[in-house]
């Protein structure tokens, strides 16, 4: 395909050993059609689709043509999935290419649900349109919450029927991201048990994301400890929307501090710390409340994977990542309160911050009120009208708050400014993702690309927020799918 797109390869995932990937190609799809097409995200990569028709278009975002200097390969990676460890790879995504933008940064490439690979076990390697609008809604959403994520930058049908339960329409997404480079691929390459190969890995990660730490006399410990705090940021982000990601396996955590893998995700209406919807998670390993304490639990097993490299005495390699593994729970409260804080427009700390948090996220918890409308309703921020606020229980609780907020030279001015850009009008409402995923099932695409719209200034009141503020009115039962 003449590059009129302005493409820019430069692969070198796939430039490493076969152990680490299989060389493949897109399987062809029948009726390419073009579905969404990200032109925000194509001019951030220095990417002109401007000339291509859409054919040509629907052409290229299926697999059935591929750019001048693709390379495209499945990449292979284990993980532990609800706990329990299994070799995996990309069974049903094919990574294209690495592209370089103007300003040299790397993007990997990648199309979901482009048929069968090495890695696909027993499944077809397809995905059903309904997740992977899905997966565009939500990485974008998160984009625009200013929340580390892969991102979207379009969505083809494939012209073809895929069989889950019943029927459903085939699509691919094309997936950007700084890498797919994932703890679950550390753990596949240490499981090789090939100290070598584990080096030549972990020294082109470094190399790829963290070239700062290239010179350290002890990479593997500093490696980690980036990787803690990075993982602590982004969980503290989830915490602070709602949002519930639902598949925290090992291999959907990101060497680069992205969210990625937007399968079963949904965000908190009525605040429950326990909240799960994801069908598979029976036991509620993923709770929204449990995040923390998983995001620590993958990486220990990260750091497992390090122990080789981070001293020749394997007591002593130990004995090391453990303890930079202990530091998480101090960091983690100390940026959870200090998030919080600023939800609440609170400058500095003071001792009793703790229970002023607190005891409003029970008061939450126990009258099942909106997490999101909450913290808008503090805001002065127009929104249902809910007699809920109007309870004593709460008219104490803003009396306290009330008292803090003056305190250390603040102002309404000051602390309304660091609420609006901690706190947003909108997310995504399960109800709102839904009913644009069913419009679309018709062939209607116009409530999701108006959804994406209002998605895009989640701290900026538009003509239409108000619309999208109300609670769900999907039954306490929702539950949301892997689309797999």
């Amino acid at each position: 395909m003449k590059n009129t797109i302005n493409w820019n390869f430069d692969n070198s995932y796939s430039r490493l050993s076969n152990a680490f990937k299989e060389h493949i190609e897109p399987v062809a799809v029948k009726n390419p059609e073009l579905v969404l097409m990200n032109n925000d995200l194509a001019k951030e990569l220095n990417l002109d689709f401007n000339k291509i028709d859409k054919d040509k278009l629907s052409s290229l975002f299926t697999g059935n043509i591929l750019p001048k200097g693709s390379n495209a390969i499945a990449q292979a990676y284990a993980g532990h999935q609800f706990g329990h460890f299994t070799m995996l790879g990309d069974g049903r995504a094919i990574l294209i290419g690495e592209h370089l933008t103007k300003s040299n940064k790397r993007y990997d490439v990648q199309f979901k649900g482009s048929g069968k690979t090495a890695f696909s076990r027993n499944g077809d390697g397809r995905a059903a349109l309904g997740p992977m609008l899905r997966e565009y809604i939500i990485s974008e959403a998160m984009h625009h919450l200013n929340i580390p994520s892969t991102r979207s930058l379009a969505v083809a049908k494939t012209g073809e029927k895929i069989i889950r339960d019943t029927l459903l329409q085939g699509a691919i997404l094309t997936r950007v991201a700084s890498s797919h480079i994932r703890v679950g691929t550390f753990q596949y390459v240490a499981a090789r048990n090939k100290k070598n190969e584990l080096e030549i890995f972990f020294n082109y990660v470094l190399k790829r994301h963290f070239p700062e730490l290239i010179n350290s006399k002890k990479k593997a410990l500093d490696l980690l400890h980036v990787l803690i705090d990075k993982q602590i940021d982004l969980v503290v982000n989830w915490m602070r929307v709602g949002f519930i990601h639902g598949v925290m396996n090992t291999d959907n955590m990101t060497i680069s501090g992205e969210t990625i893998d937007y399968g079963p995700c949904a965000f908190i209406d009525k605040y429950d710390p326990e909240t799960v919807f994801s069908s598979i998670d029976k036991m509620g390993r993923y709770a929204y409340c449990n995040q923390p304490a998983i995001t620590k639990w993958n990486l220990s097993r990260f750091a497992e994977c390090l122990i080789p490299l981070i001293h020749h005495d394997q007591d002593q390699a130990i004995k090391s990542a453990t303890e930079l593994i202990n530091t998480f729970e101090k960091k983690y409260k100390e940026r959870w309160m200090n998030m919080m804080r600023k939800k609440l427009g609170l400058q500095g700390t003071e001792d009793k911050d703790k229970f002023l948090i607190v005891d409003l996220l029970t008061w939450m918890h126990l009258n099942k009120v909106d997490y999101t409308n909450t913290f808008c309703y503090l805001m002065n921020e127009k929104i249902k009208d809910n007699k809920v606020y109007e309870s004593e229980d709460f008219q104490n609780w803003k009396k306290r708050w009330e008292v803090r907020l003056k305190i250390n030279n603040n102002s309404p001015e000051k602390y309304l400014k660091l609420m609006k850009t901690f706190n947003p009008l909108v997310i995504p409402r399960n109800h709102k993702v839904e009913e644009a995923l069913e419009a679309a099932k018709k062939d209607n695409i116009k409530p999701v690309k108006h959804l994406l719209e209002i998605l895009k200034k989640p701290y900026i009141r538009q003509n239409d927020t108000i619309n999208y503020q109300i609670p769900t009115d999907l039954d306490e039962k929702y539950q949301t799918f892997c689309g797999t």
